[in-house]
C-alpha cells in the first residue's frame, strides 16, 4: 500500500541522525542566505567495510552535506581530502530534487 507522506509524517518516529566519516572531496563556495546567514556546501566520500548478515561488504557512498551559520564557517576551513566525521540529519536538497542532503550540526576534523 503506497504510503501517504502527509498522514505519515504524523505517525513516524521523529528520529532522522547520521554520523559519517570521509573525505572532502568537493567544496562550493562559502555563500549568504538573504538574511545574511552563512552556508558552506560540499561533498564527502565515505569508504568502508561493513558486516552485512554476517558478511564483510565494501562500502562506498557521495553525499552531498551543507553547514549553516557559525559551523558553515568552521567547514569551511575544510580542504579537498580532508577527513572529516559529520553528525546530523538528512534531508531532501529541495522541494523539486528528492536527493538526500547531510545537514551538518557537528564536525571533527580527523588526523591523517
Amino acid at each position: 500500500m503506497p504510503l501517504d507522506a502527509a498522514a505519515a509524517k504524523d505517525d513516524l518516529p521523529g528520529e532522522n541522525r547520521l554520523i559519517l566519516s570521509g573525505a572532502v572531496i568537493e567544496c562550493s563556495a562559502l555563500r549568504r542566505t538573504p538574511a545574511g546567514v552563512a552556508v558552506q556546501g560540499f561533498k564527502l566520500l565515505h569508504q568502508s567495510r561493513q558486516m552485512e548478515n554476517g558478511l564483510a561488504r565494501d562500502v562506498t557512498v557521495e553525499l552531498e552535506a551543507i553547514a549553516v551559520g557559525s559551523l558553515a564557517l568552521v567547514a569551511k576551513a575544510a580542504q579537498m581530502g580532508s577527513k572529516v566525521r559529520l553528525e546530523g540529519f538528512l534531508a531532501q536538497k529541495s522541494l523539486r530534487n528528492g536527493r538526500p542532503v547531510l545537514h551538518v550540526e557537528k564536525i571533527e576534523f580527523l588526523e591523517g
